[in-house]
């Protein structure tokens, strides 16, 4: 395995940014409805949207925590599928990456 202190970095940086996007999303969530009906309506529709995206923010969160234990655990940079090493570009691109560009292809 290589030294992917770097990478770890950028993931560690990129995960603190999803967090603090999340915690966003959510103090927005909590947030007291409208009195007006028709505004509750646009609120509740905007919820909707903001829970998607809460999601897609909680799903990049767990593959970055999971790329950090693979890491932290020498198994980062190895295909799941394959068991070859996964191209350093390939990992500098795509950070989460847990095959290799022949099997996620």
């Amino acid at each position: 395995m290589g030294d992917f202190a770097g990478i770890a970095e950028k993931l560690r940086t990129q995960l603190a940014e999803l967090i603090d996007r999340s915690d966003e999303i959510g103090d927005d969530l909590r947030g007291a409805l409208d009195a007006d009906f028709s505004e509750q309506a646009v609120d509740l529709a905007d919820d909707e949207a903001l829970e998607g995206i809460d999601d897609v923010l909680r799903a990049e969160a767990r593959q970055i925590r999971l790329a950090l234990a693979r890491i932290e655990n020498g198994t980062y940079g190895s295909c799941a599928n394959c068991g070859e090493t996964i191209a350093r570009e390939r990992l500098d691109a795509q950070p989460t990456a847990t095959r290799c560009i022949k099997c996620a292809a």
